[in-house]
């Protein structure tokens, strides 16, 4: 049986389609070296690119209220979840639940003190 093509296919080492290549290997090492650079490289302290920051002028309370605010949040979500499926992936989605009811209860503690504290502090000035 007559092939159309040989085995192997001959190359012409510099036709475009190797520079192309070339070009593509290059390209894929940089943005491979950008997301994962070698582990003896130090990481940079803040990332240059950073998608979300918290304003450092915010004062702690309205920090813990967002915080309460999201738990209670990520609770709803996690309890409408649970209504909607069964078995373990229920189980998972209550327990989502009750965590992030735990974590808000630490969180309303901390304003609690943090309040109480404050109120401390204006008595005895």
């Amino acid at each position: 049986m007559f092939k159309a093509t040989p085995n192997p296919p001959e190359t012409d080492t510099g036709s475009e389609a190797s520079l192309e290549g070339e070009k593509l290997k290059e390209a894929a090492d940089r943005l491979l070296a950008h997301f994962f650079p070698p582990a003896d490289e130090k990481p940079a302290k803040h990332r240059k690119f950073q998608l979300f920051t918290v304003s450092p002028d915010i004062n702690t309370e309205a920090l813990l209220a967002n915080a309460s605010e999201d738990l209670l949040s990520i609770s709803a979500i996690a309890a409408d979840l649970a209504d909607d499926v069964e078995g373990s992936r229920r189980s998972v989605a209550l327990a989502l639940s009750r965590m992030a009811d735990g974590v808000q209860l630490l969180v309303e503690r901390v304003m609690d003190h943090h309040e109480a504290l404050q109120m401390t502090a204006q008595a005895s000035a």
